[in-house]
Formats: structure tokens, sequence, C-alpha cells
């Protein structure tokens, strides 16, 4: 933490040049991603090199906001980071509206009337929020208390609304599809069917991308709930055929026909007991009696260094957000439409989720190309 005379020295007397925001804070929440130090760099490097902006890093998202535990970013600082994984700004779950079981309560209040009056403290103009739904959700709940925040959407499951790609999807997908590739041998050389469960809790984006990528034979997201006989079907008819081994790709947040009818509580514990993976690795041997094993990817999609379109995508993203804090655009967040950045409202990705479209091109791609969604006719 930093609270000597130097450090509110710079943020009353920062040089600004031709800019609306004088001084901001940044913070990374939620799960950590590749290019999120490159989106910071970009917004650190335009809003200092450009516009004589002072910036103040927060720590572990916005836990740091709350207890200021917070320091000035200077250049060196913000320098060499474009290619590094992680975030240099630590990160944390903290939800300052929500308590511990996930409600609003007294505590909640205490949480946010702390971000309140530290902002004040820290004279800030602004606040740069990096993250997912629960980030931006979060931003938009502050700029409803009165801060200026200006978001970013990161994430490797792609499923912020407002915006066509996350940072940190590209990068996943590269991961994902690798482990398809690799997967491909040893269900070969097994004559197995092989079950690989990625990321993807309520939207399958990831799971979509990597399977058409890695050639995957059936393709399970939350958004199509499978029906185990289709599969199956599916799975003699590939052996009948003389192909001895297939794969299955499955975003962790696929489930049955049955689950999708079971309410919300129960099928939360039931799902608890097995990963997801193993669960239809499981319903599939029983189905079929072919030998099936399942491997869970887990937090290896989201570690490593950013892929060259993460990169540029998060430093375009960045700069553009320190474009936006000198105009003074603020309750935005930074988007990506067509080839185009640009911003929306924080109230469109807001309490939401971008889940893939009945009719999204991928999925006919998928199925031109002989893949099962996991239901009959798909």
């Amino acid at each position: 933490m930093y609270n000597s005379g130097e450090f509110y020295y710079n943020i009353v007397m920062g040089t600004v040049r031709n800019s609306v925001t004088r001084t901001f804070g940044i913070l990374t929440a939620g799960g950590d991603c590749p290019g999120l130090n490159a989106a910071i760099r970009g917004v650190c490097r335009a809003a200092y090199d450009r516009y004589g902006m002072t910036i103040v890093g927060i720590a572990n998202g916005y836990r740091g906001l709350i207890e200021e535990n917070v320091r000035i970013l200077r250049p060196v600082d913000f320098s060499g980071i474009l290619t590094r994984g992680g975030t240099i700004l630590g990160a944390s779950r903290e939800k300052p509206f929500k308590d511990s079981y996930g409600r609003d309560s007294e505590v909640a209040e205490d949480k946010v009337a702390a971000i309140l009056k530290n902002y004040r403290a820290l004279n800030l103009d602004c606040i740069v929020v990096l993250g997912g739904n629960g980030t931006n959700t979060t931003g938009y709940r502050l700029s409803r208390e009165g801060l200026n925040v200006v978001g970013l959407p990161k994430t490797i499951d792609n499923d912020i609304e407002g915006t066509d790609r996350t940072f940190g999807f590209n990068s996943a997908l590269a991961i994902g599809t690798e482990a398809i590739d690799r997967i491909h041998s040893t269900a070969q050389s097994h004559n197995r069917v092989m079950v690989i469960e990625l990321m993807g809790h309520k939207a399958g984006w990831l799971a979509l991308y990597a399977g058409v990528a890695g050639g995957g034979d059936i393709i399970l997201i939350p958004e199509i709930p499978y029906d185990i006989k289709a599969i199956g079907r599916h799975l003699v008819e590939r052996s009948r055929t003389g192909k001895t081994f297939s794969i299955v790709v499955a975003a962790e947040g696929a489930l049955s026909i049955e689950e999708a009818k079971m309410d919300k509580r129960d099928r939360k514990k039931m799902r608890a007991e097995f990963p997801t993976g193993y669960r239809i690795a499981r319903e599939i041997e029983a189905e079929t009696g072919m030998e099936t094993r399942a491997t869970v990817l887990g937090y290896v999609q989201r570690g490593g260094i950013p892929s060259a379109s993460d990169r540029v995508l998060a430093t375009s993203l960045g700069t553009a957000a320190a474009d936006m804090l000198a105009r003074g655009e603020y309750g935005k967040m930074v988007s990506l439409k067509g080839n185009e950045i640009s911003a929306v409202d924080l109230s469109v990705p807001a309490g939401k989720i971008k889940t893939v479209p009945a009719d999204h091109y991928m999925l006919d791609t998928a199925r031109a190309v002989g893949t099962c969604l996991g239901i009959q006719g798909l």
C-alpha cells in the first residue's frame, strides 16, 4: 500500500494534456486470462504517453479498492508485460455488492461505502475495470452509485454481451485445440472414446470453436441439452463404418435433457459429485459398452502467454479505453463489433450471459462436417 506524500502529490499535481481525466485507477478482477497484461499496457501507455494521466494501480481486483491497496504505476511498471500471462495487478473474485453467500447485506453495504470513500480520497476521476460478466456488472452498479467507470471485456468463455469477442478467448481456443489434437493419438492407439472437458459453465463458445478446430466427433454445449441415446447411436454408427475411436468435446456446463428438466439446486448438487467430462464418459460407456476415458483440461486453459490475436485485441481495446478516458466518456465498456472498436453502455453486459444462438453459423458448420451436437438430427 502506498500512502506517502509523494503518492498524493502525484495524484494532485499529475500533468494532463487535453484530457478530461487526470487520474484514474485500474484493476483486474475475476479469473486471470491471457491478455490482461497486454490490455493493462495498452491503457497505461496511451494514457501516460498521449495524455499525461496519473495512473493508480489497484491490487487484487475490487478488494484492493475496498482496502486501499494501491500504488502509482509508472512506465517501468507497464513496460515489457505485453507477452506475460496473468496480471501484474493481481486479481480476486471479490464482489463488493454481495456477501459470502451471494446476497446483498450490511457487510456488502460496508464494502461499497469503503470503495466510494477510497475513490474520493484518491482523487480518482474514473476506474478502469478489466474483467468478465461479474466484473463489468459490478462496474455498472458502481456507476449507479456515482462513480465514473470504464470496462474492458476479458474472459476465455467469450460470453460477455455487447462485444463480438473478448480477449483471452483466442488463447484458450488454441490451448483447447492443441489438447484435442493430442488426445487424438491416444484415442486412436487404444480404440477408445475420449471425452475432453473444456471451460464454459453457461456458454459453449470455447467448446464449439475448439471442437470444430480439433475435429471433434461430438460437441456438447450448455445451449443444447444432449440425449445420451442420440450420442450412443452416433458412436455406434461410427464404429460400424470402421472408425475405431471418437472424440467428444464437452463444455463444463453441458447437460442432458433430463438434467435440463431438474430444479437448479438439485442439478447443482448432483453435478458436484462428478466433473462433467467424467459423468459423460460414464454415461457413454453405460450406453454403448465402448471403453471411454475423460480428460478435464481445467485451469491450463487460462494460463500462459497470450496469442498474437489476443495481444492485438487487448492492446486495441486498452488504447481505445485511454481515448475514452481523455474524452470523459464514462459508464461504458469498450467492445469489438465486426472490425471496429466501439463502446456500449455498461448496462448492456450487466447481469447477462452471451450464449451461442441456435442459428449461429458455427453450429451449421459443425453439422455440415458430420459432427453430432448431442441430439437426434444434430
